[in-house]
């Protein structure tokens, strides 16, 4: 409810990590990097939502879901340059650092 906070996003795969089952969690890292607060979070709501991922899964280009306002351009080449070993670092880290198990979630917070 606050315009004064920060999110950020560690995933925690319980699969091995391939580029056809990392496009939402490459998708969020993407729009992190490159986006506005504003289109960043429509964009958030729009591809955590079942029915985008279904379609992302069943093979539609991320491109086409992006939003209006959207940089395109510089989404989809930092999208398209995007690894899979920043996701394997956040993998390692929520599992030797914060001790959870594979697939796990927690919410860890640093606030006043």
């Amino acid at each position: 409810t606050s315009s004064h906070i920060r999110i950020g996003i560690l995933n925690n795969p319980s699969s091995k990590i391939k580029e056809d089952n990392t496009v939402v969690a490459r998708g969020i890292l993407t729009a992190f990097l490159t986006q506005s607060n504003k289109n960043l979070k429509s964009f958030l709501n729009k591809l955590t939502k079942e029915e985008t991922a279904k379609s992302l899964a069943a093979g539609t280009k991320i491109v086409k879901i992006l939003l209006p306002g959207m940089n395109d351009d510089t989404f989809e080449k930092k999208y398209n340059t995007l690894g899979l070993d920043i996701i394997k670092t956040h993998q390692m880290f929520c599992q030797e650092v914060l001790k959870l198990l594979p697939g796990q979630m927690a919410v860890v917070s640093n606030g006043r």
